[in-house]
């Protein structure tokens, strides 16, 4: 077997291709031989050591995959051997065989590719969680986005445009606001050089948005509250401001955890808003709940009315680019790994 491991905290230096032997599958595990694995924002993160879920280093991480079942555990009831699939994994999905309970595996569409189907999982599955079941997102609504041009910022678009008349606000750089008029969005925000909520409250009379998708965190949680309007939400699914370069940097984090807002009971009353979280690595033993997103997610793929946007696929020993495309927000959609 071969994996890509987190040799210790640090610069995408880190990583390190290693081989070992091939694992075998426990009781209710299949075994896929991966051919694409998703790499997502809390891997870099778990590169640097800040992403408390992930084992401690050295490690190998990775929530999602695609590949091909090769075996079989002791009471495991399929797929069977040969069928190709989606791979939900609780991390070590880098590598190039894997094994998880077959409650976390899907079969894929015929017409599908592997670095198209390890793109869904975690972007796909965040999207469809935060807007349809905790946001409960309603046709004529307003949705601002950040990261909107990122792999679950595209998702959030396209999932948008499957309920009518939804108007949606996304921030990034102006070199990716093609794309995201490509995928739906309404009014592309150039945050690098305009004040994303000065410029919503202008395109919307000062009235705000319906929702507001926010990863960024700290006083950006504070800056979408303030954009909401009666009965608006605001959904918390991550804290890339903590984040400052490369490597771990305590004083800037510590700043990013100040910047916190506090969002009192009696506060949400008064101003008839709501503030949600979402984290699906921690829904991870809730197995009927994403097997339903996730066969919902796979209807519309096959309708046609979602399509992974794949930025670029980038082999095992190569993954230190990869970490530095996604760190650098330089990538428009999905950064797959291939082994």
């Amino acid at each position: 077997m071969k994996a890509l491991w987190i040799t210790r905290y640090g610069g995408p230096e880190v990583l390190q291709v290693r081989e070992a032997p091939d694992p075998l599958p426990g009781r209710g595990e299949v075994r896929v031989r991966v051919r694409a694995a998703g790499l997502n924002f809390a891997e870099v993160m778990a590169r640097m050591g800040m992403y408390p879920d992930a084992p401690k280093a050295p490690c190998v991480v990775g929530y999602e995959a695609a590949g091909v079942v090769d075996a079989l555990g002791e009471g495991a009831e399929g797929p069977v051997p040969g069928t190709r699939v989606i791979v939900l994994a609780r991390f070590g999905a880098h590598a190039d065989t894997l094994c998880v309970q077959a409650a976390h595996v899907f079969p894929m569409p015929d017409a599908m590719g592997f670095e198209e189907a390890a793109a869904i999982p975690v972007n796909y599955l965040t999207a469809w969680h935060m807007l349809m079941r905790v946001a409960a997102l309603r046709a004529g609504e307003k949705v601002l986005v950040h990261m909107a041009a990122g792999g679950v910022g595209i998702a959030v678009l396209q999932l948008c445009r499957t309920v009518p008349d939804v108007e949606v606000f996304g921030t990034a750089s102006a070199s990716k606001h093609a794309v995201l008029r490509e995928e739906g969005c309404a009014h592309p925000v150039d945050y690098r050089m305009q004040d994303y909520a000065q410029e919503v409250r202008r395109l919307t009379d000062g009235q705000g948005v319906d929702i507001v998708l926010d990863p960024l965190g700290g006083r950006d949680w504070r800056k979408g509250y303030r954009l909401l309007r009666p009965a608006g939400r605001l959904v918390a699914y991550g804290f890339a401001n903590l984040a400052s370069g490369p490597r771990r940097n305590l004083l800037h984090a510590a700043r990013a955890m100040a910047g916190i807002p506090l969002f009192a009971p009696l506060t949400l009353m008064t101003d008839n808003r709501s503030v949600a979280g979402v984290h699906m690595g921690r829904l991870w033993r809730e197995t009927e709940l994403l097997r339903a997103e996730m066969d919902a997610l796979l209807t519309l793929w096959r309708e046609g009315r979602i399509r992974p946007r794949v930025d670029c696929a980038v082999p095992f020993d190569r993954a230190a680019d990869a970490h530095r495309r996604i760190q650098d927000r330089a990538n428009v959609g999905k950064v797959v790994l291939v082994p």
